[in-house]
């Protein structure tokens, strides 16, 4: 048992003395595209030491490499110069004044929260836990993670008390891979503690990287519910969206053409784009998180629950799309090459986390396709049918029965559709993007989602 500091409010004092003298040290568990950008902007105001249980992570970062598209080589080499030092030992943690947990939250196979992520890293934490640090929660969970889970599991390992021994609260991520104009330091960061006293602690330590400025909330619960919040407002609109082009589709009407001219309204509209589903490390997980926490209460979000299986349906629906074009050139799925153009689940990056090209994959190999993938940001995708190397776009399209726009890359963009249909065997192109131009539609049978015509 640690023996407990006795004076109320002591740690609240060292600590703004800390960061005001820029003596703080700011402890990392998790290296990965939340964990990393945010110890590469620390390290330019304080001492940061970071964990990951990956050793093939902490290994590159020591030999001053970056596993994150966003953080250059330049960045991480410039900063174990100055202030970061990855470490393989967690317990030199304790040297920490603060500790920030950025490791994953995914789901289990029926869709409730996994904290086994999280509880790992509290158990590390509070073995080496002493009176007055501060540990900081960022990883996107439910309401009550941070005062009920992690905080029991921090007291009952330690021994101490939160609120009174160590600082504890919630700050939750809003990294967003790929987006160069809104950084970490540019996005408004929220905070909420177990105490009010905890807030403004934390609040003054992020103060310190934040120029886009610090948002106090009520509480841990508060912070935890505006993460959720942003993303499910994300993931009911996209559901919309694209069931307003599942309806498109059978009217005859181009939803792409409605969502540019609905755009033009100077209030009151935002626009949403249809696609393939949901991918990333948020947008598809949050809304369960917050359907598990709201069913504890005894409360069923059918508007939520059902914009996860709309979104979920359209990765279902583009095989489908693909499908219907192959049977009316006289083509069955089974047996057919089919393409996939883009792995990633957002454009102009290498991530394939919850990426809707995994299911769609998944789907085409199980009704007998052969499948064969490109994209110019990543190497291979993991999927329950197999793993899938990217090729050459060019042997992508050649022979190919059908391809389909997964991603809307840049570089998609600019491809010569008319030469790439010219190398196809039979010339079906799903586009889930819009970016097939449409003047190609007599040259092969191009289906757009929410603009498809009649098969004739």
């Amino acid at each position: 048992m640690k023996v407990k500091k006795k004076e109320t409010g002591w740690i609240y004092n060292s600590a703004h003395e800390k960061i005001h003298k820029k003596t703080a040290v700011i402890g990392m568990i998790g290296l990965g595209y939340v964990g990393l950008p945010l110890a590469m902007e620390f390290s330019k105001h304080f001492k940061v030491i970071g964990y990951d249980t990956s050793k093939e992570v902490n290994k590159t970062l020591t030999k001053g490499k970056s596993h994150i598209q966003d953080i250059p080589e330049s960045m991480v080499k410039k900063a174990l110069k100055k202030n970061f030092k990855p470490i393989t030992d967690p317990k030199n943690l304790a040297d920490a004044d603060f500790i920030i947990i950025c490791v994953p939250t995914p789901l289990k196979g029926d869709k409730t929260p996994d904290l086994s992520y999280i509880e790992s890293s509290a158990r590390i934490i509070a073995n080496i836990l002493k009176p007055g640090q501060f540990v900081i929660l960022e990883s996107t969970t439910y309401p009550g993670t941070t005062e009920g889970p992690l905080r029991n599991w921090l007291e009952e390992i330690s021994g101490l008390e939160a609120g009174k021994d160590f600082g504890l609260a919630f700050s939750p991520e809003r990294i967003d891979p790929g987006n160069k104009k809104f950084t970490v330091g540019k996005i408004p960061k929220i905070v909420g503690g177990f105490t009010e006293k905890d807030t403004k602690v934390v609040a003054t330590l992020y103060e310190t990287i934040i120029e886009a400025g610090v948002v106090k909330v009520t509480n841990a619960r508060t912070a935890e519910a505006v993460k959720l919040m942003e993303n499910i407002f994300r993931h009911v609109n996209i559901a919309l969206v694209n069931e307003m082009a599942l309806v498109m589709e059978k009217m005859g009407i181009n939803v792409w053409e409605v969502i540019d001219a609905a755009s033009t309204k100077p209030y009151g509209y935002m626009p949403f784009y249809p696609g393939p589903g949901v991918g990333g490390h948020c947008i598809p997980l949050d809304p369960y998180y917050l359907s598990f926490a709201a069913r504890k209460k005894g409360i069923r979000p059918q508007f939520i629950e059902l914009s996860g299986d709309t979104n979920n349906f359209m990765k279902i629906h583009v095989v489908n799309l693909l499908e219907e074009g192959l049977l009316v050139e006289g083509v069955k799925l089974s047996g057919a090459k089919i393409g996939i153009l883009g792995l990633a689940y957002k454009n102009d990056i290498n991530d394939t986390r919850e990426s809707p090209a995994i299911k769609i994959i998944h789907d085409l190999v199980e009704r007998g396709a052969d499948v064969v993938v490109y994209d110019p940001f990543v190497f291979q995708i993991v999927t329950p049918a197999g793993t899938f190397k990217s090729i050459k776009v060019n042997n992508v399209f050649n022979g190919a029965d059908g391809v389909i726009v997964v991603t809307n890359h840049s570089a998609f963009k600019k491809l010569n559709y008319r030469k790439l249909i010219r190398i196809m065997r039979h010339g079906i192109i799903v586009d889930t993007r819009n970016i097939v131009p449409t003047k190609l539609d007599d040259e092969c049978r191009l289906i757009k989602i929410g603009a498809r015509k009649d098969f004739t």
